[in-house]
């Protein structure tokens, strides 16, 4: 009896092992949900991506990868197969992506709709319906990257054409001129600066009042100089009429106009000793104006002798 009540033992649980080992299998083959098959092309690297990977569709999970193949109408393209669940309904629009889980390196495929085309995308298992894998963002990153590098080695090929052993000692030779020249301009600079000050020091204000006031007195002195000359050219009218009448009254007539001129020049000639008078004594007079004469006998502040 003790035997068979072990063998009956070993036989129950025989039977609850494989029964368990049927629901396993069914429940992790998926067998319980409808599933239409699709075909992923992508002629990228899938590195990490293996067969039974998570297909998710925007983010969750709605199928799973079959087998992925060589294209052997095309060897540049890879075929990967997937299988998403039948309420999952596609376009026309819809492409792949390789997504990358955590920092675990493992891959799935990714679907999103690109909304370029919003028919439906019926499903043939028979000859399942193709769809575009796009570049990931790993994938765009790595072929920036690589162009970038590239666009730096040739930047820097072209740096050391120009910075060649020629071209590196006229820099030189460039930046030491430079260096001088800035040497040379510093004592300029303190020399215009001291200009600027001396230049300010002159044209202060009581001497923009004095040239104020010599501008004032040309114009007077410009007058009387005309005057003058105008007096000079009618004194010279008169001797050349004088000397050019031929008849007897005109050489009668010369005296009273030679005496006549000489009265002019007279007066000509005080005037202008007066004028050269005044710049003899005072030449700073045409810059800073006349200077105030001292006062005479009877004017107020008049000293006599030296004493008052």
């Amino acid at each position: 009896m003790e035997n068979k009540s072990h063998a009956f033992v070993v036989g129950l649980f025989t039977l609850l092992l494989l029964a368990a080992g049927v629901f396993a299998i069914y429940w992790f083959g998926g067998s319980n949900e409808a599933m239409d098959e699709y075909i992923v092309v992508t002629r990228q690297n899938i590195s990490g991506l293996n067969p039974q990977g998570q297909v998710r569709y925007r983010g969750i999970r709605v199928g799973k990868i079959g087998d992925i193949r060589i294209d052997p109408h095309d060897p540049g393209n890879i075929l990967i197969s997937i299988s998403i669940s039948r309420d999952i309904h596609l376009t026309r629009g819809t492409i792949a992506k390789l997504g990358y889980q955590g920092v675990t390196g493992l891959a799935h495929i990714l679907l999103l709709e690109s909304k370029q085309n919003a028919d439906p995308l019926p499903p043939n298992n028979a000859d399942p319906p193709r769809i575009a894998m796009m570049p990931s963002l790993v994938d765009e990153l790595g072929d920036a990257s690589i162009a970038t590098l590239s666009e730096a080695r040739q930047l820097i090929a072209s740096l050391n054409a120009v910075l060649n052993e020629e071209n590196r000692a006229h820099l030189t030779a460039t930046l030491a001129n430079l260096h001088t020249a800035s040497a040379g301009i510093r004592p300029a600079l303190e020399n215009l600066d001291l200009t600027l000050r001396q230049m300010r020091t002159v044209l202060d204000e009581r001497n923009v009042n004095n040239l104020s006031a010599a501008l004032g007195e040309i114009g007077p002195l410009l007058t009387e100089a005309r005057t003058t000359i105008g007096k000079m050219q009618q004194a010279a009218a008169k001797l050349d009429a004088a000397i050019g009448d031929p008849a007897a009254s005109g050489t009668a007539a010369l005296m009273p106009r030679l005496n006549e001129m000489a009265g002019d020049f007279s007066a000509t000639a005080r005037q202008l000793n007066r004028v050269l008078r005044q710049l003899e004594d005072s030449p700073q007079g045409l810059v800073f104006g006349v200077p105030s004469q001292p006062p005479g006998p009877g004017e107020p502040g008049f000293v006599s002798g030296g004493k008052p």
